[in-house]
C-alpha cells in the first residue's frame, strides 16, 4: 500500500480494517520539503498485527493519542524492515523509535538516514538481535542538531558484530576514539564476516580504524570514504568492488 494522501491513510487506519496487511509505505517526493503526518502508532499496530514492511519515507510522523485511552498493543511482531529516512528534519527520538519497535526481534533493516536526534544508546537498546542492515547517515545540515551529543557508535558494532551486513553512517561526528573502538568490533567477527557495504563518508575515521575492519572484512565491495578529515589525501573517495578494497589495504601496510 502506497498513499499519497494522508486522509485516505488516516481513514484506513482508524478503521482498524487491515488486520492481513504486510507492507505500508508513506512517501513524498523528495523536492516537496516534507509531509507531517498526525499517526497514532498504537492503533496501527492494533490494526496491522502482521505487518511485515514500514516505509515512511520524507515524511514526518506526528504522535496522536487514541481517544479511548488504552495503551495496550502487541507491538509488530512480525516486523522485519522499518525506514523513517528523510531529508528535511526529523523529531523522531529514541522514545519513538522504542514505541514502534519494542516488541520487534524479527527487525533486519533499519532506515533511519536524517534522524539526527536518535542516540547510540537509544539504537543499542532495540529488542532486535540480527540486525542486518543499518542506514543512519545525515545528509543534510541542520543547526537543530549542533548542540547533540555524538558517542557510543561502538555500542552498536558491538551488538551487532556478527549480523550486520550493511551499515550506513555518513556525517555522524563520533570521536576517533569511539570510531576505532567501533571498527574493533567489527572486525572481532569469529568466522566469516558478513559485511559486505560500509559508507563511513565525513566521518572521523581514522587509517588505524579502517585497516582493522578492512582486513577481516573479507565480503566488503563497497567502501565510501569521501570527505573523511582524518585519512591522509588521496584516500578519500569511493571504493567499489574487493580489488579496490584490497589495494587501499596495501596502502596502510
Amino acid at each position: 500500500l502506497v498513499a499519497s494522501y494522508p486522509r485516505r491513510l488516516k481513514a484506513v487506519i482508524a478503521r482498524g480494517c487491515c488486520p492481513e496487511l504486510q507492507l505500508l509505505e508513506i512517501n513524498t517526493k523528495l523536492d516537496s520539503g516534507y509531509c507531517q503526518l498526525p499517526i497514532c502508532i498504537q492503533a496501527l499496530q492494533n490494526g496491522c498485527p502482521k505487518l511485515q514492511t514500514f516505509r515512511m519515507l520524507n515524511v514526518i510522523p506526528m504522535p496522536k493519542m487514541t481517544r479511548n485511552g488504552s495503551g495496550s498493543t502487541s507491538g509488530f511482531p512480525l516486523l522485519e524492515e522499518l525506514c523513517m529516512a528523510t531529508t528535511a528534519v526529523s523529531f523522531m527520538t529514541d522514545q519513538d523509535l522504542t514505541k514502534i519497535v519494542y516488541d520487534s526481534p524479527k527487525l533486519r533493516v533499519l532506515d533511519l538516514r536524517g534522524c539526527s536526534r536518535i542516540t547510540a544508546a537509544g539504537l543499542s537498546s532495540l529488542p532486535c538481535e540480527e540486525l542486518e542492515c543499518l542506514y543512519w547517515g545525515l545528509y543534510f545540515s541542520s543547526n537543530v542538531t549542533v548542540s547533540l551529543s555524538k558517542k557510543g557508535i561502538h555500542l552498536l558494532t558491538q551488538k551487532w558484530s556478527g549480523t550486520l551486513q550493511e551499515l550506513d553512517l555518513a556525517n555522524q561526528l563520533f570521536s576517533e576514539e569511539d570510531m576505532e573502538i567501533a571498527m574493533g568490533h567489527l572486525a572481532q567477527r569469529t568466522g566469516e564476516n558478513p559485511l559486505r557495504s560500509l559508507n563511513l563518508s565525513g566521518t572521523k575515521v581514522t587509517t588505524p580504524a579502517l585497516r582493522l575492519v578492512i582486513g577481516q572484512s573479507t565480503a566488503l565491495n563497497y567502501l565510501n570514504l569521501s570527505s573523511c578529515r582524518y585519512l591522509p589525501r588521496g584516500l578519500k573517495k569511493l571504493y567499489r568492488g574487493q580489488e579496490e578494497i584490497h589495494q587501499l589495504l596495501d596502502k596502510f601496510e
